[in-house]
């Protein structure tokens, strides 16, 4: 009897040591404080579609209609930035002179715009944070006609929508065509979740693109016809995340009759970066919401 007693206290003895050799592993991996994926209830969204992904391998996190086509407003402008500072020998002081058919488009769309007066010198920096920012369709028209090839502007307009075409085609992206340069198309202007994802992955790369993108207000200083220095209104980022979900570093909106209401979004906290995009919510506060519970999903798979 007394040898059975010390049997069963040596197989407690080594069954207690191998829970402790065991904790003592998880806890070196870091496995306990990981967030095992099944135990993260999958959120809700009222958006048509979204997607959201590791932005540091480009694995999946979350998927609803994520390769379904649907316009994208303004999230087009994000192929546009990345297309001009593609460009070879790109000068970001360059100074574009603002003209008047770029202001006449944004009244004839009743477009977003940055208010750029017809006649000043503005940098292509400028045109950049113009351009993201507001959403400003007629900083959007300038860039296109500047960084486009051909002898006249409609030419140099349709040659930067082929480039913003053959990057798609560049990262891969069978979902997705641009008709325009700011996401007033002619109903072929359209991509996914995934691809606009994939795209603003790709352009988060370049470091003049996330500071322009994290940027909540931007004033610029522009030259008049006469020389002189005008002070812009400041441009204020139409991207609600930036001062209401903590960590975020971008990227862009849209909307549209069509389009509805987008968000393409990123953030980062404790050294992971998460981003996704929403296609088709029903208002700015529902794709802002959709979007904090796409980014706290996201985080939560990552652990």
């Amino acid at each position: 009897m007394i040898t059975g007693i010390h049997g069963t206290r040596r197989i407690r003895i080594r069954r207690a040591a191998a829970v402790a050799v065991t904790s003592g592993a998880l806890l070196a991996t870091g496995a306990l404080t990981a967030v095992p994926a099944q135990a993260v209830t999958t959120p809700s969204i009222v958006a048509a579609g979204g997607y959201v992904m590791n932005n540091a391998n480009g694995s999946s996190l979350y998927t609803k209609a994520a390769d379904t086509k649907r316009s994208t407003g303004s999230t087009t402008k994000i192929m546009t930035a990345k297309v001009v500072l593609a460009q070879s020998n790109l000068n970001l002081d360059k100074k574009v002179t603002i003209q008047k058919a770029y202001s006449d488009y944004v009244v004839k769309y009743n477009a977003s715009q940055a208010h750029l007066i017809v006649g000043d010198k503005v940098t292509v920096r400028q045109l950049l944070y113009g351009l993201m920012l507001p959403s400003g369709c007629d900083a959007a028209y300038a860039l296109a006609d500047t960084y486009g090839s051909g002898s006249t502007r409609d030419a140099r307009v349709a040659n930067f929508i082929g480039k913003m075409n053959s990057a798609a085609k560049s990262l891969g992206l069978k979902n997705t065509h641009f008709d325009s340069f700011d996401g007033i198309g002619q109903g072929n202007n359209y991509s996914t979740p995934r691809d606009l994802t994939k795209i603003a992955s790709s352009a988060m790369k370049n470091a003049n693109f996330r500071a322009i993108v994290k940027t909540k207000s931007y004033t610029a200083k522009t030259v008049t016809k006469t020389g002189s220095t005008r002070t812009m209104a400041a441009w204020t980022n139409t991207n609600g995340l930036l001062s209401s979900y903590s960590g975020t570093i971008g990227v862009k909106t849209g909307s549209g009759p069509e389009a509805k209401y987008c968000l393409v979004f990123a953030a980062t906290r404790n050294g992971r970066t998460v981003i996704g995009t929403v296609l088709a919510s029903t208002s700015i506060p529902q794709r802002e919401s959709d979007a904090k519970k796409l980014l706290s999903y996201g985080f939560a798979r990552l652990g």
